[in-house]
């Protein structure tokens, strides 16, 4: 760290780049990190944060880059929003922790009531609070087990659901999450997905019909506690099912007493220009998840449902020291207020078509874009291989790599390893934003 670090409110929303990428400083830190932090943990960029505000992140060596990745789908009110900032500061000095198990506090309860009030269904519901993404997933899948008495879970192709035992059995791609780490929960199911642009271009019904016969065929609706899916899928490659795949699957499970869960850990809250991606499909989920964005940088998730399955569990059975912790609930009314209030969910349509054009114009004159595809501040760029069509894995590496020395933050994804995705904060200036597809566009043109 410098001596005098930089607070994020004072950074400029511009990229500066005063050394090379990495710099010294990132450089002995890095050095650091490999004598004292497990090889397993990896990084994408080769960069140590000291400031970050809005849309930029400040690295130790003075360089200031342009995040659209925020720190995967996490900051999407923007780093250090000033809301956040004031309300956890104001949290800090009244208690920074009693376990709601305890002694309760009104913050939680106010974060289940906005939960209740905002996600889909007008329907009586519950919420609980949890720390991360794939522990939320777990409860659901729990409270869905505990409600219906049955134990199979159905998860679909290209799945991404979490980093603990079970929902790595959830997850679909092998490398590098679920190498070596077996044996994983059992009575885990896997179904096929939509997806448009290496379907055929199969209808929402027809994709949903094939799932529906093979869930019927190889699992059965009479041992089925719970289907599983991202409504716009994560780490799988931002792959948006064909209309009509999601409500199919919806009333399936309603006429079969089956559990609906819809992952929105990286779609929920204004991501994809809806407050919930389900809303965009016409879905009211039994059990919707919720995390990332929740709480501007803080650790925080939701299980969110109808009241009847919510309140399955005998009471004990959900919880956890840390769930709702008192300053994470702080950050969540902060950012829900910034969503709600701010214009973000607009901001995340401007930011669509900001994305789309740029790259739906450079498709027409590069066979290699294969597809331009996402919802709202949550975009996805396929590459492949113009004469084969087969995905071009090395090829989404160099743009990434050449964009990140440009200063830009990009994250790849894809089952194929073949997507670049845009998660800018929604708080992104047009001008910066434009500056960054820029930078991306010409690693693409120079690969």
């Amino acid at each position: 760290m410098s001596e005098t670090p930089a607070r994020g409110a004072d950074l400029t929303q511009a990229r500066n780049l005063v050394t090379s990428i990495p710099g010294p400083r990132s450089q002995e830190l890095m050095a650091r990190k490999r004598a004292a932090v497990s090889n397993a943990i990896g990084t994408t960029m080769p960069v140590f944060a000291e400031a970050a505000f809005g849309g930029v992140i400040r690295d130790v060596d003075g360089n200031t880059l342009i995040d659209l990745g925020s720190g995967i789908a996490v900051t999407g009110v923007g780093n250090a929003n000033p809301r956040v900032v004031a309300a956890v500061s104001a949290q800090l000095e009244a208690f920074t922790h009693t376990c709601f198990m305890i002694t309760p506090y009104d913050g939680y309860v106010e974060v289940a009531e906005k939960l209740n009030r905002l996600t889909p269904g007008d329907f009586d519901k519950r919420s609980a609070l949890f720390n991360s993404g794939s522990e939320a997933v777990e409860n659901a899948v729990k409270i869905a087990r505990s409600y219906t008495g049955k134990t199979a879970v159905v998860a679909f192709d290209h799945a991404y659901h979490g980093r603990t035992n079970l929902t790595l059995a959830l997850t679909a791609k092998n490398q590098p999450y679920k190498s070596g780490f077996g044996p994983f929960a059992s009575d885990i199911y896997r179904a096929p997905l939509s997806y448009p642009f290496r379907d055929g271009n199969r209808t929402g019904a027809e994709a949903a019909k094939i799932a529906i016969s093979q869930i019927e065929k190889q699992v059965g609706a009479e041992n089925l506690a719970a289907i599983i899916i991202e409504p716009i899928q994560g780490e799988g490659g931002f792959i948006v099912p064909a209309e009509g795949f999601l409500p199919a699957l919806a009333a399936w499970a309603k006429e079969n007493g089956v559990v609906f869960i819809a992952d929105e850990v990286q779609t929920g809250f204004a991501r994809t220009g809806a407050m919930f991606a389900s809303e965009l499909f016409g879905i009211e989920p039994d059990l919707i998840v919720t995390a990332k964005g929740i709480a501007g940088g803080l650790p925080l998730s939701a299980v969110t449902g109808r009241a009847e399955i919510m309140d399955a569990p005998q009471t004990g059975g959900l919880g956890g020291t840390y769930g709702g912790n008192p300053l994470a609930c702080a950050a969540a009314l902060a950012s829900i207020d910034a969503f709600e209030q701010d214009g973000l969910i607009e901001a995340a349509q401007r930011i669509e078509q900001q994305i789309t054009s740029a790259f739906l114009a450079a498709q027409t004159t590069d066979a290699r874009i294969g597809d331009v595809r996402g919802r709202g501040a949550m975009i996805a760029i396929e590459f492949v291989n113009p004469e084969t069509g087969e995905p071009d894995a090395a090829l989404t590496g160099a743009i990434a790599k050449a964009a990140h020395n440009q200063g830009v933050i990009v994250l790849t994804c894809g089952t194929y390893g073949n997507v670049i995705r845009f998660l800018p904060p929604l708080t992104i200036s047009e001008e910066l934003l434009a500056e960054g597809l820029s930078i991306v566009l010409d690693a693409l043109a120079n690969a």
